[in-house]
C-alpha cells in the first residue's frame, strides 16, 4: 500500500488509577503532555496526520491543551468513543460510566481512518525509533492480512508505584503466535512478577509485551466488530459495570484463528509512562533530560 499512513491515539480513558486526565497532563517544561512528544516523534518519522480517539465532551479541552499547537504541523482529526455506540441488539446497562475498552475505541475510527495506520496509547512514551520502525512497515509491507506490533521487554515497561496490565507475547520466526493479557504485573527487587490465581510468580526479563503500539489497515474494523459483539453477548449481563475488551485480546483471537499475521517489530528506546500519579516526577525528569541532550527542542512546534 502506498497511501500515507495515519497515527491514531487512544485518548478516551478515564484515568482512574492516575486520578485525572493524564492524557493531557503536562510533563514538559512548557506544559507539554506525553502525547505531544509522541505526535512530535511521529511527525519526525514521516507521519502527517493524527486522529485522536476521545470522549466528545473533552474536545475543547484537547484543542486548548494540545491540538491548537500540533495543528501547525500535523493534520488533526477527532474520533469519538461513545459508550452508547455498541453493536445492534445490546443496550448500555443503567449506571454504567466506564467505556467498553480499547477494542471499542478502535472501532470509533471506522469511516474516519481509511488508510493504513499506527495506533498507540496517549499516556505511553515509546521513543522515536518505534515510530520510525512502524512508519517503514506501514509504507512498505502492510497488507490486510499482515499487521505489525512494536514490542518491548517487560522489564522495561514497569513502574515502581504499583501493578500494570500487559499483553504477554510469544513469537516464532519474527511473527506473533499468541498474546495473553495479564492484569497484575509488578516489579519486586528489580524483577518482574505477576499474579496467577493469588500466587506471585517470576516473569523472565526478556518476555516481550504489547504496549498497544500496532500497525493496521482499515480491514481491522470489520475483523473486530464480530469479536466485540461476541464478547458483549458473553459478558454484559455477568459484569455490566466493568466488562471491557482490549485490542491485544482481539489481535490474539485473529492470530489464533489464522485471520492475519502480525510481524513483531522492536524498539531500541526506553519506554516510560504515567500509570500512577507517582510516576509523573520521573517522567518530568526524563523529558527534561532529553531536552537538555538536544533530542527535543525546548519548544516543539516552532
Amino acid at each position: 500500500m502506498n497511501t500515507k499512513p495515519t497515527l491514531v491515539i487512544l485518548a478516551a480513558g478515564m484515568g482512574s488509577r492516575y486520578g485525572g486526565m493524564k492524557q493531557i497532563d503536562g510533563v514538559g517544561s512548557h506544559g507539554e503532555p506525553i502525547i505531544e512528544f509522541s505526535i512530535y516523534d511521529a511527525y519526525q518519522a514521516g507521519f502527517e496526520k493524527v486522529v485522536l480517539i476521545i470522549r466528545r465532551e473533552h474536545e475543547d479541552l484537547f484543542k486548548k491543551c494540545l491540538t491548537d499547537r500540533v495543528s501547525k504541523k500535523m493534520q488533526v482529526e477527532f474520533a469519538y468513543q461513545d459508550m452508547d455506540n455498541i453493536p445492534e441488539g445490546f443496550t448500555v446497562p443503567e449506571g454504567r460510566e466506564k467505556p467498553w475498552g480499547t477494542t471499542h475505541a478502535l472501532l470509533a475510527c471506522k469511516g474516519v481512518v481509511n488508510e493504513p495506520f499506527a495506533i498507540i496509547n496517549a499516556d505511553d512514551f515509546y521513543g522515536r525509533n518505534a515510530y520510525e520502525e512502524i512508519y517503514k512497515y506501514l509504507t512498505t509491507e502492510i497488507k490486510d492480512d499482515a499487521y505489525a506490533m512494536v514490542g518491548y521487554p517487560c522489564k522495561n515497561t514497569l513502574t515502581d508505584n504499583g501493578t500494570v496490565t500487559r499483553g504477554i507475547c510469544e513469537e516464532k520466526d519474527g511473527f506473533l503466535t499468541s498474546i495473553v493479557e495479564i492484569q497484575k504485573i509488578a516489579k519486586k527487587d528489580g524483577v518482574a512478577i505477576y499474579e496467577d490465581n493469588g500466587e506471585w510468580k517470576d516473569l523472565a526479563d526478556d518476555t516481550l509485551v504489547s504496549m498497544n503500539f500496532w500497525g493496521f489497515t482499515p480491514k481491522i474494523f470489520d475483523e473486530t466488530e464480530g469479536i466485540l459483539s461476541d464478547f458483549l453477548k458473553a459478558n454484559i449481563e455477568k459484569n455490566p459495570m466493568k466488562c471491557e475488551h482490549v485490542i491485544p485480546t482481539a489481535v490474539g483471537d485473529l492470530v489464533k484463528n489464522d485471520v492475519c499475521k502480525v510481524k513483531m517489530l522492536s524498539s531500541k528506546d526506553q519506554w516510560f509512562g504515567v500509570t500512577y500519579k507517582e510516576d509523573k516526577p520521573y517522567v518530568v525528569a526524563k523529558i527534561q533530560e532529553m531536552k537538555d541532550q538536544g533530542l527535543y527542542p525546548d519548544v516543539l512546534w516552532k
